[in-house]
């Protein structure tokens, strides 16, 4: 049973390498019986076009370069992935092959779809070899074998039945894509990029569950995020809106490629070859997914005025010049938008009953909800204007509107049209975990910080989570309701759950808030990422993990367009990593970094005098809540250690907590055994402390546990540990339970900037998380 249809396109396998890459995406994703089509590898179609107008030309020296010039590609990837017998064989076949295209061109027999098939044989033969010589179950498929067309119409029942008896239950199945035989035998194509129609029909003909459009780009985004860095990147899109941006241009999906699908529930989704661990954008029937905003830009176009216009003409001169076309009516005329390029071949084919309307034109096509297509036309029109474009042919139809132009439509425009017409009504899901003090605190302020950014988006909360229990609803908690409805609602989840639940939301922007101090959590911040989610921590494990994976994290973090905001991990509600990115960022250079980071350890050097026992201050600290369960937590200096690696790597410095010298404020015999051990042995922290306070009071100075960073040209320091402060130094005069940040720079060198407040406590660390989802909310808007 063929369950799954894999279709990878030209840019997929454009090299050796992508071959490897592609085939261990076949090795991880296919069985048995599932089918591989493809599309020919990088330009080569292009290259064989230009044979073909070469042969056409009667230009023999072009002729013969051209098929040299395939005969290095095609052997260079031959001789980079195969070896031995396999090898051999297929640099035999190319050499074949490509005399008989030779001859056939001196002998005037040459056939245009017979030549263009050559591209996507060479790939499929080429990839299913080199599965073969991985051990893989493989094999291939011609596709001329699988689809037979009579007078131009797919023979539906004939195809089902060549499909089932042709496709291997027992191996990998590696298809031809964009080329089939009419009932003659004769090779017809598809269309241009009609190896996803081939993939669509296969999955008709076969009863698939699902197929995979395996392409360059992550998914489908709100327009083309090479030129616009915040484009939205969608989850889910509806058939009908890929099938018009198709036609528009839109060069992720293609035309035709939808309708196989039509009244069936085989599944479609388009993923990265480039990148597999990203998320797809999966494209569901009507009714199953709310409409987006889509903006698509078009270059180098001419209209056409056709008279007589009648069904197939369209999809047959689309196959002529190997490109889609869209065609619409407007005030009783017919009009077909078309390359620029292809105009001569078009208006010949319609003999007489095609006039150019309009010509060198160029301009976007906005695609929404039928009831945002008015204000979006007048509004864009407004926004060209400002940018001095004239749109010189507006229509507006249903979902769309096209605005062809004088001018290209070139990235600063279309970012700022994208600004005002694509993200405005997006939907914002958040997903919060960590409901213990702070994070009950968060979520009880969340109402009144909604609505302050709800003008911007619709922002919903849509799951709450604690170590073992999870509240999720796609259409959102209610947020002054939610502790009933936790009581309510609530289900045992494992991570797997919570991923699946996230997976499946229909959101423009999804952010996971991670109020908890569980590094089994911040593990999951790789497959958020996945999923296309922003982050907030609170959490101080992700920020401090080893380099490699803190790296490739943040590196992911920057593929996707997505954002990590983790100011309340250090310094609680203080913002002391927004005041060091605003000083890089202005040209100044940090080069030290000193301060009391943590709210408890501030609090218990402040209050110690002498007077009373350090042991009896830790007691009653632990009685009020400022301690950690166990108090020797807050004595190893760890928690400090993690907060300087975060303000290290914030300034660039690359470190990993190893790399910061630790002195706990403690003996290190006291952190072994039991609490109740601890307790027994007190008085040896009291000893401790007692000896570093005399040695203190020689030098006129207090006791102080604070890190260190100092940053030099071409050495680092970092440290955590006790100090001995002079009483003139900012750090000696800390209210207890405050932390303090002293920041030298080339700018502040010998007047340093303090940062000094709150360090600890629920409602300013809750301040500190809310600071960052609305530095999120503004720089998504």
């Amino acid at each position: 049973m063929t369950n799954n249809i894999h279709k990878f396109g030209g840019s997929s396998l454009s090299s050796a390498e992508r071959y490897k890459s592609v085939a261990k995406i076949i090795i991880g994703q296919a069985q048995p019986g599932d089918c591989v089509v493809v599309s020919a590898a990088g330009k080569t179609t292009d290259t064989l076009v230009k044979l073909w107008q070469s042969y056409q030309q009667h230009d023999t020296q072009a002729l013969a370069d051209i098929v040299l010039q395939l005969n290095n590609h095609q052997s260079d990837l031959i001789t980079q992935l195969l070896q031995g017998d396999l090898k051999r064989s297929a640099l035999t076949t190319l050499n074949e092959e490509l005399s008989l295209v030779a001859k056939l061109a001196s002998t005037e027999q040459l056939q245009e779809a017979a030549l263009l098939a050559y591209g996507e044989l060479w790939s499929a033969r080429l990839l299913a070899a080199y599965l073969q010589q991985l051990n893989v179950a493989a094999c291939m498929q011609d596709a001329r074998g699988l689809f037979t067309l009579s007078d131009g119409q797919l023979l539906h029942s004939q195809n089902t039945q060549q499909c089932s008896e042709l496709i291997s239950q027992h191996k990998i199945n590696v298809v031809t894509g964009f080329i089939a035989a009419n009932t003659q035998g004769d090779t017809v194509t598809l269309g241009r990029n009609g190896s996803d129609y081939s993939a669509t029909l296969l999955a008709s003909y076969c009863n698939a569950k699902q197929v995979y459009i395996w392409t360059d780009t992550q998914g489908i985004f709100s327009t083309d995020p090479r030129k616009v860095n915040k484009a939205i990147k969608y989850a889910k899109v509806c058939r009908a809106q890929a099938n018009l941006l198709a036609r528009l241009g839109n060069p992720v999906l293609h035309a035709k490629t939808l309708s196989p699908l039509k009244n069936t529930d085989i599944k479609l989704a388009v993923r990265s070859s480039f990148d597999v661990q990203a998320s797809s954008t999966n494209v569901v029937k009507e009714g199953c997914v709310k409409q987006k905003r889509f903006i698509t830009t078009l270059e180098n176009i001419d209209l056409l005025s056709v008279e007589g216009l009648v069904e197939g003409e369209v999809t047959q001169v689309s196959q002529l010049i190997q490109h889609s076309l869209h065609h619409f009516s407007s005030a009783g005329e017919t009009y077909l938008i078309v390359p620029a390029v292809a105009t001569h071949q078009v208006v010949s084919y319609f003999a007489g009953r095609a006039n150019i309307s309009e010509s060198n034109l160029h301009g976007c096509a906005l695609v929404a909800p039928e009831q945002d297509i008015n204000s979006l036309s007048t509004q864009a029109r407004e926004l060209l204007n400002l940018h001095n474009i004239e749109p010189r042919f507006v229509h507006q139809d249903s979902g769309y509107v096209l605005l062809l132009t004088d001018q290209l439509i070139d990235s600063d425009v279309l970012n700022v049209l994208h600004d005002k017409l694509i993200t405005k009504g997006q939907e914002i899901a958040l997903i919060v975990a960590g409901l213990g003090n702070v994070g009950d605190v968060f979520v009880s302020q969340l109402s009144a910080q909604l609505a302050r950014l709800s003008t911007d988006f619709n922002i919903k909360l849509v799951g709450l989570a604690r170590s073992q229990k999870l509240l999720f609803n796609p259409s959102g908690i209610n947020v002054q309701h939610w502790k009933n409805q936790w009581q309510l609602e609530a289900v045992d989840y494992s991570s797997q759950d919570l991923l699946t639940a996230i997976g499946q939301l229909d959101y423009e922007h999804k952010v996971v808030i991670d109020i908890t101090a569980s590094e089994q959590f911040s593990q999951l911040y790789p497959d958020f990422v996945a999923l296309d989610c922003h982050l907030i921590s609170a959490n101080k494990y992700a920020g401090t993990a080893p380099t490699p994976w803190y790296k490739a994290l943040q590196h992911n973090i920057a593929q996707r367009n997505l954002y990590w905001r983790y100011n309340a991990s250090v310094g609680a509600g203080l913002p002391i990593n927004f005041a060091l990115a605003d000083l890089q960022n202005s040209g100044d250079k940090i080069t030290r970094i000193e301060g009391v980071f943590s709210g408890t350890l501030s609090w218990l050097c402040s209050m110690y005098n002498g007077a009373t026992a350090f042991s009896e201050l830790l007691l009653e600290a632990q009685q009020m809540g400022f301690t950690e369960p166990d108090p020797r937590e807050d004595l190893s200096g760890r928690d400090m250690q993690r907060k300087l690696l975060i303000l290290a790597r914030e300034l660039g410095v690359e470190l990993d907590l190893n790399d910061i010298a630790l002195a706990p404020l403690m003996p290190d015999e006291l952190a072994l055994g039991s609490w109740d051990d601890f307790l027994a042995n007190k008085h040896k922290l009291d000893t401790f402390i007692e000896e570093h306070a005399r040695n203190a009071k020689l030098q006129n100075a207090v006791l102080r546990y604070t890190g260190l960073l100092s940053i030099g040209h071409d050495s680092v320091t970092a440290k955590v540990g006790l100090a001995y402060v002079t009483p003139n130094d900012a750090l000696a005069n800390l209210t207890p339970g405050d932390n303090i940040f002293v920041i030298n720079s080339q700018w502040y060198s010998n007047n340093a900037l303090i940062i000094q407040g709150p360090g600890a406590g629920k409602e300013v660390t809750a301040a500190g998380v809310h600071s960052d989802l609305y530095w999120l909310i503004k720089n998504l808007k």
